[in-house]
């Protein structure tokens, strides 16, 4: 195999940065990029002449500020989880899609995680165990998210109602009540488990 030039093999290894960025949703780690045998000083020149674009500490992108808010949301947060205003809107519960991402996370995510100019997004601190109960999936871009089923999620709207604006938890229980698709068995048995049964039903028991 012959030698490549210097330029063959700045191309080569782009290539290979773009083939992981891919497979992550449009980002890349410092770490991945390094495992490529890339050196620490030639990704910070990249960065200067603007062949890559750092996302934030430790993240880097092609084309960021072209990708939309879901790509990035997908590649940044592969571990979080689509909750309360963020997951309405997906559900079509309110109509208009909230300023920033609200992402359940686990308590121990660093926090410095979600220090973005862009996308905003509000993080939820939750319990490993808590984070996992409820959870399903949707399309998103190119890929799939994790969001909370809608059982759960109006669980957490009960729980958290002093948290969101009137309006907003209003539209939510009348939506979740019209839903056909609801299943108030789940609903009963999420309810118990987020310590929020006796506010099902006080509130909303007698349309269930």
């Amino acid at each position: 195999m012959e030698k490549m030039t210097r330029g063959e093999k700045t191309e080569y290894l782009l290539s290979e940065i773009r083939k992981k960025m891919d497979e992550n949703g449009g980002i890349i780690k410092t770490n991945q990029i390094i495992s490529l045998g890339v050196d620490y000083r030639r990704i910070l020149a990249w960065v200067k002449d603007g062949t890559l674009e750092r996302v934030k500490n430790g993240y880097y992108s092609f084309g960021y500020k072209e990708r939309s808010e879901e790509d990035l949301i997908l590649g940044l947060f592969p571990d979080g989880v689509l909750c309360m205003d963020s997951a309405l809107y997906y559900y079509h519960y309110i109509e208009q899609k909230p300023y920033a991402w609200h992402i359940a996370v686990d308590k121990n995510t660093s926090k410095s995680r979600f220090k973005l100019e862009y996308p905003v997004i509000k993080p939820y601190y939750t319990e490993p165990d808590v984070l996992k109960s409820g959870v399903t999936e949707i399309p998103f871009e190119a890929g799939s998210m994790k969001i909370y089923t809608k059982e759960r999620l109006l669980c957490d709207c009960l729980k958290y109602e002093e948290k969101l604006d009137r309006d907003v938890f209003k539209r939510a229980l009348l939506a979740f009540i019209a839903d056909s698709t609801k299943d108030i068995s789940e609903l009963l048995r999420i309810a118990r488990e987020r310590k929020v049964l006796q506010k099902v039903h006080n509130i909303i028991g007698v349309w269930l």
